[in-house]
């Protein structure tokens, strides 16, 4: 009997997941009686929701509601893991440092910390975790399995000391690669923004860049730090941008950060992070139209892109 050439199923069946380090992050480790009251009076989420099998989407934001920090929280037994932007860690632990005062909470910045992303079919599973984002486990060594808090198809983030990660990798069958790139264009793909890369630091407010939609804003649980620009910008409706996915030719150059996209033009928006291909933009809603008119046409340089909106946004 001649061999059975596989089909789709077959693919679909013994696909692998897909492990990457991602070398842009780094961790701070909380402890501490006072560490949960801590962040609650400080980060965009509630911090009181945040358990061993559930973590959390945040941003440290200015007392005018600006952007300062992206955080991804998870915890492991008394720790609560942030998982932030390598490069600005240690801005991120001093903001952090300075608003500690008196309470009972110790703010360390582990060498042996590391942060992978397991996506593709199959990731969730790997890790006995079902497809809801923010769905979390303890691993053995004091690690974290986290369906990404955001969008659960962006997959799972394990969290935690690298030796955990890399057992917790190896029991999975799987081992990470060190190129975060496959993992940057599957996440513009889906259009969600990478920290200050896609949000101005100082500058960017949290609705403008979806992070309603990907679940980093709690409008229940009291005050933050610029708690009250964010609740009257969603209150008042007064959101004039938005963070879209552009595409454009892929043989072509992707366009530099903050490149203008002009349509007719007028400035309707402003590149942001990009791989060949596909990119994000923050475009403003007014030049946002639902039609494909020969002079509907948006560009960056000499570049034409096409305005996507991401699945999670629904109508605006």
């Amino acid at each position: 009997m001649p061999p059975r050439t596989p089909n789709s199923l077959d693919m679909i069946e013994t696909a692998k997941p897909t492990a990457t380090r991602l070398t842009g992050r780094a961790l701070l480790a909380l402890g501490g009686d006072d560490a949960v009251s801590f962040l609650q009076g400080l980060i965009t989420n509630d911090a009181a929701l945040l358990a061993p099998e559930r973590g959390l989407f945040a941003a440290l934001l200015t007392p005018q509601g600006k952007f300062l920090h992206e955080l991804i929280l998870a915890r492991a037994g008394d720790t609560i893991f942030i998982d932030t932007e390598a490069e600005r860690r240690a801005d991120l632990q001093r903001r952090l440092t300075l608003y500690r005062l008196r309470a009972k909470v110790t703010i360390a910045a582990p060498e042996d910390g590391a942060v992978v992303a397991v996506f593709g079919p199959g990731s969730t599973a790997a890790f006995g975790l079902d497809a809801v984002a923010g769905m979390a486990r303890d691993l053995p060594g004091g690690a974290v399995a986290l369906v990404d808090p955001r969008l659960a198809a962006l997959g799972v983030r394990l969290i935690g000391p690298a030796a955990a990660i890399e057992a917790a990798l190896a029991a999975a069958g799987l081992a990470a690669g060190d190129d975060p790139a496959a993992y940057d264009r599957f996440r513009l793909d889906l259009g969600v923004p990478d920290g200050s890369r896609d949000i101005a630091v100082d500058r960017g407010f949290l609705l403008e860049n979806n992070y309603e939609e990907l679940n980093g804003v709690s409008f229940t649980k009291g005050c933050y730090v610029g708690q009250e620009l964010t609740a009257r910008t969603k209150h008042r409706a007064t959101i004039k941008k938005r963070l879209f996915k552009v595409e454009f030719d892929p043989a072509a150059e992707p366009p530099e950060p903050d490149t203008p996209i002009l349509l007719g033009g007028h400035e309707a928006g402003a590149m942001r992070s990009s791989r060949p291909g596909v990119g994000l933009a923050l475009m403003r809603l007014e030049y946002l139209q639902e039609n494909d008119a020969d002079d509907h046409v948006f560009t960056a340089g000499n570049l034409v892109v096409r305005p996507c909106r991401p699945s999670f946004l629904g109508d605006l």
